[in-house]
């Protein structure tokens, strides 16, 4: 094992949300959640390498979110708590015949160390690293893999990928419509006076802008649709007053016309069964103004537990899957293909604060179960992430193409 560097940082939600503000790329300000000595941390990662007996080695990424300690979600993972626990797992490890990917991540969700199940980091990381062993025994690639084992329909193009531009939400718009991503900006709207405004006015502003900015720039027939994550402002710019809110949702939609709309956390009650029943009621009320926009879920909805609750309930379209936070590889799998089977979108996301590898990863995942959408991380700067999860994408579906695993393009 190693320790390295993710995409992003780690970053206090609460602190920020209570008023925390940027000095350059550092914020102001003391920490409110547990694990923070500063309300900015530079993320951590630790990478699993497991040896196998033929020479090779397979190997995957513990990571935590961007947002790590907050919303039900796990600690940040440091490495000082990470290492020392990968430490204790080995020995369950060695010599260990490896048969089925699902039976070998199965038994990493069961472990324990000193009673306690495994930081959701761990179980990512680790289980990465057992689908990769397996693929390299099976010499096929990850997504051949799962498809075998879930029976799974692969897709035979690149999966609708969301381009996130984090605070530099216009030149990174602007990288992303170059590369003519089919889904971004995600925006960041984390601040109601900054981001929003006291009357709606800032963001809507930026919605015209963004529109704008599409049809100066890209061809007619590029058309993106607009995924904005508002952090709840929206709901706090109303008091969370379900009418206001669906009829301001709905302005941001007739200025975002052409291009389809969806938002992301629109309102946030602070508590899962407040938020579900409120989130219904809105989708509800949008629906009967005539909107199409698309209701997203993700603060909520942070266990495999949780998101299949949410799959189950009405209350959203589409429901993130943030990776880091549901657990192992093969959790992320069953997460995607229920809502799948619920008829609910699925959007296969994680976080900025993720790595190379974790995302190459999570992109045979997206090959092999067809998800609606794929975050294009790691990082928030458009370039590398995007590159990251495409090339791999490709590399695979070619592969798979070539062993008659996927119809030929």
């Amino acid at each position: 094992m190693s320790q390295g560097l993710t995409g992003f940082y780690f970053d206090d939600k609460m602190a920020i949300l209570r008023g925390s503000k940027l000095d350059g790329h550092f914020y102001v300000g003391n920490p409110l959640t547990e694990g923070h000595t500063s309300v900015r941390m530079p993320g951590e990662s630790e990478s699993v390498m497991l040896l196998l007996d033929n020479g090779e080695v397979a190997y995957g990424d513990c990571c935590s979110g961007q947002y790590s300690g907050v919303g039900g979600r796990e600690p940040p993972l440091f490495a000082k708590y990470a290492i020392p626990t990968l430490k204790k797992i080995a020995p369950k490890l060695e010599g260990k015949e490896l048969s089925t990917f699902r039976e070998a991540a199965n038994e990493v969700e069961d472990m324990t160390v000193e009673g306690k199940k495994l930081h959701s980091g761990i179980r990512y990381g680790l289980t990465q690293a057992l689908l990769d062993a397996v693929a390299k025994k099976e010499k096929r690639t990850m997504a051949e893999v799962i498809v075998q084992e879930y029976h799974t329909t692969p897709a035979d193009r690149v999966v609708p990928l969301f381009a996130q531009t984090g605070d530099d939400r216009y030149i990174g718009a602007d990288k992303a419509i170059i590369k003519r991503v089919p889904i971004l900006p995600h925006g960041l709207i984390n601040n109601v006076k900054a981001l929003v405004g006291t009357k709606g006015e800032i963001l809507l502003g930026y919605a015209e802008w963004l529109r704008n900015r599409i049809q100066k720039w890209a061809p007619k027939d590029y058309r993106p649709t607009i995924h904005l994550d508002v952090y709840g402002t929206i709901g706090e710019l109303f008091d969370n007053n379900i009418d206001k809110v669906a009829k301001y949702i709905t302005r941001i939609e007739e200025t975002l016309k052409p291009y389809p709309f969806q938002v992301e956390l629109p309102i946030d009650l602070g508590r899962k069964d407040l938020q579900m029943k409120a989130m219904k009621e809105l989708r509800k009320t949008l629906r009967s103004l005539g909107s199409q926009v698309k209701l997203i879920e993700d603060e909520w909805a942070v266990t495999s537990e949780g998101i299949k609750e949410w799959a189950d309930s009405g209350a959203a379209d589409m429901i993130q899957i943030k990776t880091i936070d549901v657990g192992g590889i093969n959790r992320i799998v069953e997460a995607v293909l229920y809502c799948k089977k619920k008829g609910v979108g699925a959007y296969l996301g994680g976080t900025c604060n993720e790595t190379d590898r974790s995302a190459q990863v999570c992109a045979n995942v997206a090959i092999a179960t067809q998800p609606d959408q794929m975050l294009a991380k790691p990082g928030m700067a458009i370039d590398e992430g995007l590159m990251i999860v495409y090339n791999e994408m490709q590399r695979v579906l070619r592969l798979m193409e070539s062993r008659g695993a996927i119809p030929s393009a």
